[in-house]
């Protein structure tokens, strides 16, 4: 989680110290997060010069399914992208990060945890108006998840402290943007 942090405070201080004009700062909402279980998400994108840009993402699932399974979770990912022509226009490569806190199971586990990690990223902005755009973007990574791990049944006794290193995918967004 210190490493998030840090990436927060880093794109704070370097989109502050930027000047920001029309066609510099955009939001976007991932709408694999909205497919994907009704996930609330949304970011902020901020030109540091014509072909670099901060994003800083966030999402949040609260919700529980049929028969008490969830899996409730908070995530925050910077990302700062390369932009092979210009910003928020065609093909871009980036370096993103993740962390997250998650809770829930759905089959006969439950899951207590965190979880933090990143990689690079590649994409492609589609300019569909003057301020709207469709951007598509998949990642590829490592995650460190440590977490307890227990029966559905809460008991405070009965769990295993787990921890898995993942390397793949880490990243897919088909984003609706619009700019400023």
């Amino acid at each position: 989680m210190r490493l998030s942090r840090i990436a927060i405070v880093l794109i704070i201080f370097l989109s502050g110290i930027t000047k920001i004009a029309a066609q510099d700062v955009a939001i976007k909402t991932n709408g694999l997060y909205w497919l994907a279980g009704g996930t609330v998400n949304g970011g902020v994108e901020v030109a540091t010069s014509n072909r670099v840009t901060l994003q800083l993402s966030g999402s949040y699932n609260p919700w529980t399914y049929k028969n008490d399974k969830k899996m409730r979770f908070w995530l925050v990912e910077p990302e700062v992208k390369y932009w092979v022509c210009e910003k928020f226009e065609g093909h871009f490569f980036g370096l993103h990060g993740h962390g997250a806190q998650f809770f829930g199971g759905f089959r006969d586990k439950r899951y207590d945890g965190y979880m933090t990690g990143g990689g690079i990223t590649y994409g492609y902005n589609w300019i569909l108006s003057p301020h709207w755009n469709l951007e598509a973007e998949i990642g590829l990574g490592y995650e460190r998840l440590w977490y307890k791990e227990s029966d559905r049944i809460p008991c405070i006794k009965c769990y295993e402290r787990k921890h898995k290193n993942y390397v793949g995918p880490t990243k897919a967004a088909i984003s609706l943007v619009y700019i400023f």
